[in-house]
């Protein structure tokens, strides 16, 4: 359904270090610094960007904005967390875990990247 998510990064290496460490729980690899000092990850399902604000006017995160990495299973999602939180994320809602609705369960964890975007880690459980 999506090409791409392209986020603000008000430091594009912290935030490359970041994506870096969690995409790589994912076996995603280490983002690519193009020729306008974009990082971007390139997958066969979609692409990652990360760049300052072409307005030049500071990133800042989207207010109920969140954006959710898919993870092969529960220790996924917490490897996915734990990287996060070591390449400098903020923890933020409830600690990972089983969260249910309308019938589904799901293994779910959340952090702010550096620049506060909202990110979740997700593994739809059976």
């Amino acid at each position: 359904m999506f090409s791409h998510i392209m986020l603000g990064a008000n430091d594009v290496a912290a935030s490359k270090a970041f994506y870096d460490a969690i995409l790589a729980t994912l076996g995603i690899e280490p983002g690519v610094i193009d020729s306008k000092g974009r990082c971007l990850y390139v997958t066969p399902k979609g692409v990652l960007g990360l760049t300052r604000p072409l307005d030049g006017k500071p990133a800042s995160k989207g207010n109920g904005s969140t954006i959710g990495f898919a993870a092969d299973s529960p220790e996924a999602v917490e490897a996915w967390h734990a990287a996060g939180l070591a390449a400098g994320g903020t923890a933020c809602e409830d600690p990972p875990g089983v969260r249910s609705s309308d019938g589904r369960s799901m293994y779910l964890a959340y952090l702010l990247d550096p620049a506060g975007n909202k990110l979740c880690a997700a593994h739809f459980m059976r």
